[in-house]
């Protein structure tokens, strides 16, 4: 490699940083949201993302039912635009996965796929930029 390719390089890699670029997963915010999943219902709650990355979304508690299996996922703006969903979310396991290029308002949902019997309290972690 040419010193010169490694200088354009490295610029170009710190000028995306300070400018609000992409982010390292391990420099990633981890913010908890927690609440009351009812029967049939859902849960939003809204994330602002900083710079582009990559984000998780993982359930850290699920109780009285340990086993449950429920929906996660995730929206874009302010409007909430779909940008991917998994119907079969369980407790400590990566439920989301996935890049985000554009920094913004997000959100995140927890829903009930119609397996529920009782409500649940939760806590949903999402790692982002």
């Amino acid at each position: 490699m040419s010193k010169r390719f490694v200088v354009a390089v490295s610029f170009a890699l710190a000028t995306s940083v300070a400018c609000g670029g992409i982010s390292s997963p391990s420099q990633n915010k981890q913010e908890p949201f927690s609440g009351v999943l009812q029967v049939g219902g859902n849960a939003h709650f809204r994330v602002d993302v900083a710079n582009g990355g990559e984000y998780s979304v993982r359930i850290t508690q699920l109780t009285p039912t340990v086993t449950a299996t429920v929906g996660v996922a995730w929206y874009q703006g302010g409007n909430c635009d779909f940008l991917q969903q998994q119907n079969y979310a369980t407790l400590n396991t990566a439920a989301l996965v996935g890049a985000i290029y554009q920094k913004g308002a997000y959100c995140v949902v927890i829903f009930d796929i119609g397996t529920l019997t009782v409500p649940q309290n939760f806590t949903l972690v999402v790692s982002h930029p």
